[in-house]
């Protein structure tokens, strides 16, 4: 019975180091963040991104400007007019003012929304991408080697290579 038990045990452990070392052999990673980058559709939202973002800049530039102009009109007029003028004027500088800042704001705040709508495709097209090849060659895990996501060495298979041709770049 003992003898039993010993071949039981003896069994079982070597069942659980094999299982452990061949789920040590299905590990591959790949630089999602490179392959992201060389996707067309990647480069023609960055593209659309930075475009917008020139616009709106454009647009910032010359209401300020526009405000400047205003402003030194109102400095020069100064001696001419009547203290209710100037604070009129005063208020009237202010609000311009705050209507910029405020443009400002919308303009971050839809230039996040838009590369957010833009690159959300992209990512996900890549990360389905990856799981499909991953499963087709028969690795449970796939890992992020890009730099900075804490991957310290990359030995395994890499999939880029792979992914890309999936992907048709």
């Amino acid at each position: 019975m003992k003898k039993f038990r010993t071949l039981l045990i003896a069994c079982a452990i070597t069942f659980g180091v094999t299982s452990f070392v061949n789920a040590q052999s299905k590990l591959a990673h790949i630089a999602s963040q490179e392959l992201v980058e060389s996707m067309p559709a990647f480069k023609a939202a960055k593209s659309e991104i930075e475009k917008l973002n020139k616009t709106y800049e454009a647009e910032i530039r010359n209401m300020v400007l526009e405000l400047q102009n205003t402003m030194k009109k109102y400095q020069a007029e100064v001696a001419n007019k009547t203290e209710e003028e100037n604070a009129k004027r005063a208020q009237e500088v202010q609000a311009t003012e705050k209507s910029i800042g405020d443009y400002r704001q919308n303009a971050l705040k839809d230039l996040q929304k838009k590369e957010i709508d833009l690159m959300k495709p992209i990512y996900e097209k890549a990360r389905t991408s990856i799981q499909k090849v991953a499963r087709a060659q028969g690795f449970n895990y796939v890992l992020d080697s890009t730099t900075g996501t804490g991957v310290l060495l990359a030995d395994g298979k890499d999939l880029m290579a792979d992914v890309k041709k999936d992907l048709g770049i």
